[in-house]
């Protein structure tokens, strides 16, 4: 059984990070303001993954968000999936070669399934994680692209069978409604869509407090839990919300940080 994670998620637009509510974008400052404001080694003690999304309206620039995924790496010892942008197989050597572990893949999806599924064939499907933005419109949930700016036409159902099509190993789903609104997430479909697809679900948008990380891990193949709200989590906000995750016995991954390696005990 898959231990259940506990994903911090940074949104980038030309190396400023933002804050986002429903998927309208607030600036919040550089990776000097990050650093700053966050202990980076606690983060590193206090979720399991890392998130980083070029939300970048218009055109990503690659490059520039390829060095946030490095100066990043650098400081921040946990899994790093980053995407946002991603059009070839380049663009994912770059961000892989930049310290990420796993891509982020959304618009292509529906506007490039064949790229998709070379990643998957080069990377393998571990590597790929489909993100998935919705929101509630005449036909239902709907697929929402380019960073909540255009309609898919397409449902969620419909975009979950095109993502597992292409053979990605993850969803991140997020609800644009939810999304920033600090009233948790939106269970009752994270719920149906966890059942409607066979590969691990990460939930995303409209955590508030300790207790929505609980209900959204509470759902069976929900394997891990999101938030962006940097605000909520300043100083040792994360660290509590482990602890308070793990009190209530869902069996997220230990890590000793007190053994020393046998190769710096020798030295």
């Amino acid at each position: 059984m898959l231990k259940k994670r506990l994903i911090f998620t940074l949104l980038s637009q030309n190396g400023v990070f933002q804050l986002s509510r429903n998927f309208s974008l607030q600036a919040v400052g550089n990776l000097d303001w990050l650093r700053k404001y966050y202990d980076l080694s606690s983060i590193s003690r206090s979720v399991d993954e890392l998130v980083l999304l070029n939300v970048a309206r218009g055109e990503k620039h690659m490059e520039s968000f390829c060095q946030d995924v490095s100066k990043l790496s650098s400081f921040c010892f946990m899994p790093i999936a980053a995407g946002g942008g991603i059009q070839s197989l380049d663009d994912a050597h770059r961000l892989l070669d930049s310290g990420a572990d796993k891509l982020i893949v959304n618009s292509a999806l529906f506007t490039r399934p064949d790229l998709v599924r070379e990643l998957v064939q080069v990377f393998g499907r571990q590597c790929i994680v489909a993100s998935l933005d919705y929101k509630s419109t005449a036909l239902g949930a709907e697929a929402i692209l380019e960073n909540g700016q255009r309609p898919s036409g397409l449902t969620l159902e419909q975009a979950i069978v095109l993502a597992e099509d292409s053979g990605v190993g993850e969803l991140y789903v997020t609800s644009i409604d939810q999304d920033g609104t600090g009233q948790g997430y939106d269970l009752e479909t994270v719920s149906w869509a966890s059942r409607a697809c066979r590969v691990p679900v990460i939930a995303s948008g409209g955590v508030g407090d300790f207790r929505h990380f609980l209900e959204g891990l509470q759902i069976e193949n929900v394997t891990g839990v999101s938030t962006a709200n940097i605000f909520n989590f300043l100083g040792d906000g994360l660290t509590k919300a482990r602890d308070f995750i793990q009190k209530n016995d869902v069996q997220l991954a230990y890590w000793n940080f007190d053994v020393v390696p046998e190769t710096q005990a020798t030295k």
